[in-house]
């Protein structure tokens, strides 16, 4: 997730290092505490996500990629309170919904305090969407290429390394060696601004979708040959990042390591840390990105040995995370999520049969109040044939035929005798049901200058507007509707 996002509360973690932390015990499922906090992995419906992230708005995107890596993360709030992260996959990615529903279940059965933790998934239709614990504090991309205030200061850098290799260690002693693309953005960071290697990774982007999204010059030699990854590869990407703490720029290794061959230290290392850091310091992690980074796989040292070299050089490790980080501690409490009546939700899903249900239902109490412009041939015979026309119209709405109603209420408005929104409303269902959007969105917005403050009018402008892909707008309708309908019902 690299853009700055709302500081949510669900993020569980350690904010400061103990001995034992070495210890894979430690890390797994978090504690007893994160253990009891942490639900098991769950199959979310569609629905539930859709309400979660409002319907998938572009206001709730923190990531986004392009053709490489075809997929988007919103953030998202639970009804129960609970801040996610919601990964969508494009339509074409992962066509077994079988194969998805494994591979997630796989890596939902992950538990450690290092980690995003995955918490479930939904493969609704040709939908595949992951849901993981949400991180409220932006990447290590933004806190090391993007500050704003000061640098990242040594010790952070050190703990963010000490830290992803103990992730990489977990994944690997539960047999998920293999993450892809590792970089910056990969790295998170939690409310008590602890880094976490985010779950995503253990996944790829689709079925055949390619493992390295990033620049080429960062990738592993034996991808470039085989396009395999390998747990050495994932080393290989973990000495990448070693560069990127030691210099605070993404430097591609092939120069790092011309510039390490004949020990120019002073221009790898990050000016921003000149006084704050030892020449030991500095050579030992310049010595392990180095053994990362050869160029033969079988020579990269393990996970395992990447844990023990890191946590012997550890700095400050009882200031906790967010004081090293320079973020405060805690959060507001998260915005409430907009809560959708059973309206709201028929038109988040284009539920075109549950909003007939409901108008058919509502009739016409709706139009009451509303300022009828009779003529003096209302009691003639062309106002019966309005009135014809609309009992015609009602009898086919209520039949489905949405043909014959769009007839019979078209005739019953050119008859120009009353001005009804409920008519209007009705026809604009049943041009959505006949894949006439843009008929029905014009129908929609005749019902609201009829009566400006009616809900319907406005759910069902939504609706269009979904079916014609202006999501944006449709939203703001749903969002409109939704206001309009609680303040009716306070009234």
């Amino acid at each position: 997730m690299g853009v700055p996002c709302s500081k949510f509360l669900f993020c569980c973690g350690h904010s400061q290092l103990k001995p034992s932390l070495h210890d894979l015990s430690d890390l797994e499922n978090g504690g007893e505490n994160e253990k009891n906090a942490l639900p098991s992995f769950t199959e979310f419906s569609l629905d539930v996500l859709m309400i979660a992230t409002d319907g998938f708005s572009a206001d709730n995107i923190v990531s986004e990629h392009g053709e490489k890596a075809p997929n988007v993360v919103y953030k998202g709030l639970l009804q129960n309170g609970h801040c996610i992260a919601v990964k969508r996959f494009n339509r074409s990615a992962w066509p077994d919904s079988r194969q998805f529903l494994d591979e997630a279940k796989a890596v939902g059965n992950l538990r450690s305090e290092r980690l995003a933790n995955l918490l479930g998934c939904c493969c609704e239709g040709d939908q595949r969407l992951l849901v993981a614990e949400f991180m409220p504090n932006d990447t290590l991309a933004k806190h090391l290429f993007h500050w704003e205030s000061e640098p990242m200061k040594w010790a952070m850098r050190l703990r963010v390394a000490f830290y992803l290799a103990q992730a990489l260690e977990y994944c690997c002693s539960k047999g998920r060696a293999i993450y892809h693309d590792l970089n910056a953005y990969r790295i998170l960071f939690d409310q008590d601004g602890d880094p976490r290697l985010s779950c995503f990774g253990l996944m790829k982007n689709s079925r055949d979708g390619k493992s390295y999204s990033t620049n080429l010059a960062f990738t592993p030699p034996e991808y470039m040959r085989t396009g395999r990854v390998t747990a050495e590869s994932v080393v290989y990407s973990f000495g990448t990042m070693l560069l990127d703490l030691l210099s605070g720029k993404h430097i591609p290794p092939s120069h790092a390591l011309d510039l390490i061959r004949v020990k120019n230290f002073s221009t790898l290392m990050d000016s921003c840390l000149e006084g704050h850091i030892s020449n030991d310091d500095g050579t030992e992690l310049v010595r392990l990105a180095t053994r990362c980074l050869q160029y033969e796989a079988r020579e990269r040292p393990n996970a395992k040995s990447l844990v023990n070299s890191l946590i012997t050089i550890q700095k400050e490790t009882e200031v906790p995370s967010h004081v090293l980080l320079g973020i405060r501690h805690g959060t507001a409490t998260p915005p409430q999520p907009l809560l959708l009546t059973t309206t709201g939700e028929a038109c988040l899903r284009i539920d075109l049969t549950a909003l007939h249900e409901i108008l058919q239902k509502t009739g016409y109490k709706d139009d009451e109040g509303i300022a009828n412009e009779l003529s003096f041939q209302m009691w003639t015979n062309q106002m019966q044939e309005t009135l014809n026309s609309k009992q015609q119209g009602d009898a086919a709405f209520r039949a489905k035929d949405s043909i014959t109603a769009i007839e019979c209420y078209t005739q019953f408005n050119d008859g120009g005798t009353m001005v009804s929104p409920t008519i209007y409303a009705r026809r604009c269902l049943c041009y959505l049901m006949s894949d006439m959007a843009q008929e029905a969105l014009g129908d929609a917005m005749q019902a609201q200058v009829i009566s400006p403050e009616w809900p319907t009018a406005f759910y069902l402008q939504s609706v269009a507007l979904f079916s014609l892909g202006m999501e944006n707008d449709a939203q703001e309708a749903l969002k409109q509707a939704t206001k309009l309908e609680a303040k009716r019902n306070k009234n």
